[in-house]
């Protein structure tokens, strides 16, 4: 067993554990809350934006490791969130930084970033050292791991171990039901704009049903503000629940967990849906269960796709735009049908990025065109949904 304490301050006792399933006890000063926690390791390249990746709905069940030393030097603050519920605690297991948390630097800052982990019961380990870390992942691919964080500086690492070796890991897990909408919603806040905040749609033009596997705010924020009246449905709702909304369109959201564990009930009811010919769109993991839905498989990726920062090629209009990502599984494009056509790559490793049916008004996509945090390059999506609509509707 190894251990790493390169960032301690000289005479500090470590008060947390990053305990690897292959034995590497990384250790640190602990953070945010008391307690122990067990998930997938990962690493994110994203320089901004800590509070929406943290309280992003698709990273349960995972640790995040921010490759950008300086993370909580803004704050925090109440806008920038994620989850589809405000006053909920996060489900990402924890998080792993390179440097101490300073003192927020930042006029929208209401709160100091420590003090907002603590809240959100987010277990965090600091003086890590991130960039080793982040290399080993790259290397070996993502390994599960516990994150501890004990004041008094006491731990049984063996039982960590045994913790970190016992978790089943995230391929086979269906996690959309631990992040879905209870029950159905409404929607009408618009996107954030420079000294305004958010807005609200108060003359929609499209009825839009969502499916909601774990939904981004921001996502909902981008349809509402292309005109779309939005009710939110849990991702157990079926195809009749669905339609009994009498929608214009239909939005698959992005979502955690294994897509073949949630595609078990969710597939055969995009199936149908997609019967009606009403356009309809999906993110992430509504893309990769449109994509099973489709005919396709899925597969686990080594490392996933996490940043803010990843190339992506719209092969139907030839042009590249910098994306924001964060999926562990991808669409096989070797199992897509004749009847589906690629429409998005990675330029990194060439992995699917995006489809439509050829004959309906149905796409998809990978990456994230809502960012939060990230580039706005892919908003014209929310635009290419819309139009389907109009042009079905008409």
């Amino acid at each position: 067993m190894t251990t790493d304490a390169p960032y301690l301050h000289q005479g500090d006792t470590p008060t947390a554990l990053l305990v690897l399933k292959d034995g590497t006890v990384l250790k640190g000063r602990g953070l945010g809350a008391v307690g122990t926690a067990v998930g997938e390791v990962c690493f994110n390249t994203s320089i901004t934006g800590y509070q929406e990746i943290l309280t992003d709905p698709s990273y349960t069940g995972q640790i995040i490791t921010f490759t950008f030393p300086h993370i909580g030097n803004v704050g925090a603050n109440d806008e920038d969130l994620e989850t589809s519920n405000t006053a909920s605690t996060a489900t990402v297991r924890g998080t792993v930084l390179r440097a101490d948390i300073t003192n927020p630097s930042n006029y929208r800052s209401v709160q100091h970033f420590d003090a907002w982990l603590k809240q959100r019961n987010i277990i965090a380990i600091t003086g890590v050292d991130t960039r080793a870390l982040t290399a080993r992942i790259r290397d070996k691919g993502m390994i599960d791991a516990t994150i501890v964080h004990a004041p008094d500086g006491k731990f049984d690492e063996a039982a960590l171990l045994k913790q970190a070796q016992d978790f089943a890991g995230l391929e086979g897990m269906d996690l959309a039901k631990e992040v879905t909408t209870p029950k159905a919603y409404a929607w009408d806040e618009s996107r954030w704009v420079w000294d305004e905040g958010f807005g609200t749609q108060d003359k929609p033009s499209h009825k839009v049903v969502v499916i909601d596997y774990g939904v981004k705010r921001n996502i909902l924020r981008c349809l509402a503000t292309v005109g779309c009246d939005l009710t939110v449905l849990p991702a157990t709702a079926t195809a009749q629940e669905v339609l009994s909304h009498n929608p214009d369109g239909i939005f698959l959201s992005n979502g955690p967990g294994d897509p073949a564990a949630t595609g078990a009930y969710a597939v055969p009811v995009i199936r149908e849906l997609i019967e009606t010919g009403k356009p309809i769109f999906g993110i992430c993991l509504g893309h990769q269960i449109l994509a099973l839905a489709l005919g396709a498989t899925t597969k686990k990726m080594l490392l996933g796709h996490h940043g803010a920062n990843h190339p992506v090629k719209d092969l139907t209009t030839e042009k590249v735009e910098i994306t924001s990502m964060n999926h562990g599984f991808t669409v096989d494009s070797d199992t897509l049908p004749d009847t589906v056509e690629e429409t998005h790559t990675s330029l990194f490793d060439g992995t699917n990025c995006g489809l439509r049916l050829k004959d309906r008004p149905v796409f998809s996509v990978q990456h994230h065109p809502e960012a939060s945090p990230g580039p706005q390059d892919s908003h014209y999506l929310f635009e290419r949904f819309v139009r389907q609509i109009r042009e079905s509707k008409n």
